[in-house]
C-alpha cells in the first residue's frame, strides 16, 4: 500500500518493544535547501521521545498504526491493519478513494 500525505504527517507503528516511525519517500519538495525531515525537534519542536509519550496517551500504547500531525500536535490511532491508515487519512480530508 502506498499513500501520499503531507511531510508534517508521520506514520508510526506500535509493536511489542517500541514505536517504529515509518520512513516515507519524498514525492515533491519546494525547498531548494537540504533539510533533514527526520529532525522533528528542529522542524516541529517535538522530540521522538515526546512523540512516543503523546502516542501512548491516545490508546495506552495499544499495538497498531498511528498518525502524528507534528505541525498541529494532533495524533490519531488508525487500527491494526495497514488499510486502516488510508481510512484515517481520508477521514482527515487527505487523499481520495480513486486518485484517477
Amino acid at each position: 500500500m502506498s499513500s501520499i500525505y503531507p511531510d508534517y504527517i508521520r506514520l508510526v507503528e506500535r509493536k511489542a518493544g517500541g514505536w517504529l516511525i515509518k520512513k516515507g519517500e519524498m514525492f515533491y519538495k519546494r525547498l531548494e535547501i537540504e533539510i533533514d525531515f527526520q529532525d522533528f525537534d528542529l522542524l516541529y519542536g517535538i522530540s521522538k521521545q515526546q512523540l512516543a509519550v503523546e502516542l501512548f496517551r491516545i490508546n495506552g500504547g495499544k499495538a497498531g498504526y498511528y498518525l502524528a500531525n507534528l505541525r498541529d500536535k494532533q495524533y490519531q490511532y488508525c487500527g491494526l491493519n495497514p488499510e486502516d491508515i488510508k481510512t484515517t487519512l481520508l477521514s482527515l480530508g487527505i487523499g481520495r478513494l480513486d486518485p484517477l
